[in-house]
This record gives structure tokens, C-alpha cells and sequence, in this order.
């Protein structure tokens, strides 16, 4: 990770929710958008990293058999650990990612607000490990932040191009926005473009 560890540390020893995950509309809204681009109703396993205080993680649950969410930081951990504990579905793990990765396969992957705290090569083994770690027919989502940080590498609009980059992945949706960029990416092995919702159920 480019970002030290020591930063989010500092982060989580002054605020349980630092970044005011559960409190600001901009995040909320945000996190509405990346459970309304999913494009299954339901997923059998998926794992989130970097889920902080599990704010995203309890509104994936619902969608979700079995979600992993997992962060570096044991606090975040602790928190987002009381926070889902009504969700017998979602299991929450002290995990530094990309040394540290779950066993697949998953059908869901969501990297959000994660990726930019990584220098390039990290960043490209992250989204590898994602798309490798994927079943066929499963979903990469990427949601991340736009405007420059100090602490950020990048933004989501370069990761986006990144995750188009990857073998393997087929482009399903994207959703500019002048604060992030969302993106919605299906894992395929054989050769055809990504099966649309619609499709999926006969209507196109």
C-alpha cells in the first residue's frame, strides 16, 4: 500500500467513522448507486475489502448469501463488526489486502474507495486478484473518488480505464459522476459481450 498504515490508524484513534461514512448524503447517495448497479438480484458469495465501518457492507448484505468484508485496521474491524452483527450472512475479517487475499471464487467483488491509496503495481495486482478470484459470469464493481488528495495516487476515472484493461473482463455499465467514478465489470471465458439485466430475463 502507498498510503502508510500508520495514516489510517491515526484516522480511526480520533473517530470511530472518520471519514463520516453514515452521515454524509454524498456517501449515502453514493453507496445507493453501487447496490442499484448491481446487475443480479442476488449473489452467492462476495467479498468486500477496505469496507471501513461496514456502512457499504449493510446495505450489500440483503443482495448477498455470504459477504466478506475485511480492512486492515482493527478498530474499523471492531466497528464494522458491531455494526452488522444483526446480518448472520456477513462475516467481517482483519485482512491488509493484496498480501492478504480470501480463497474464491466469488461472484461479487467490490473495491470501493480503496484503490487510490495504492501505488501502480499494487493496483494492477489488486484488480488481477479481483478478476482472477471472480466465477465466470461474476462482477467486479470499482467505485472511487475524483477530485486530487494528497493521499491518493489516482483517480476514478484512471481506474476505471485500468479495470477495462483487464483480460478476462467484459465492460457491463459505467456512471460518471462529477465526484466518482462507478463501474460495472463481468468476468467472461468465452468470447460475446456481458449479459444485460434485461437480457438475463428474456425482455431484450
Amino acid at each position: 500500500m502507498n498510503t502508510p498504515a500508520d495514516y489510517f490508524k491515526g484516522q480511526y484513534a480520533r473517530a470511530d467513522d472518520p471519514w463520516q461514512l453514515a452521515e454524509r448524503w454524498y456517501d449515502r447517495r453514493k453507496y445507493q448507486l453501487t447496490v442499484a448497479a448491481l446487475p443480479y438480484a442476488r449473489y452467492r458469495r462476495a467479498f468486500e475489502p477496505g469496507c471501513s465501518v461496514g456502512v457499504l457492507s449493510e446495505l450489500l448484505a440483503p443482495r448477498c448469501e455470504s459477504l466478506l468484508s475485511a480492512d486492515r485496521v482493527t478498530s474499523a474491524v471492531g466497528t464494522a463488526t458491531r455494526r452488522l452483527s444483526g446480518l448472520p450472512q456477513v462475516r467481517v475479517q482483519q485482512m491488509a489486502v493484496p498480501e492478504e487475499w480470501p480463497e474464491g471464487p466469488f461472484d461479487l467483488v467490490v473495491l470501493s474507495e480503496l484503490l487510490y491509496y495504492f501505488g501502480p503495481a499494487a493496483r494492477t495486482r489488486m484488480l488481477r486478484q479481483s478478476a482472477d478470484s471472480l466465477s465466470d459470469g461474476g462482477h467486479l464493481i470499482t467505485v472511487h473518488w475524483n477530485h486530487p488528495v494528497d493521499e491518493h495516487t489516482c483517480t476514478g476515472q484512471q481506474i476505471a480505464g485500468e479495470a477495462d484493461a483487464l483480460a478476462h473482463l467484459r465492460p457491463l455499465a459505467r456512471y460518471d459522476d462529477p465526484d466518482f467514478t462507478l463501474t460495472v465489470h463481468e468476468r467472461g471465458t468465452g468470447p460475446g459481450t456481458a449479459l444485460s439485466p434485461a437480457c438475463g430475463e428474456g425482455l431484450a
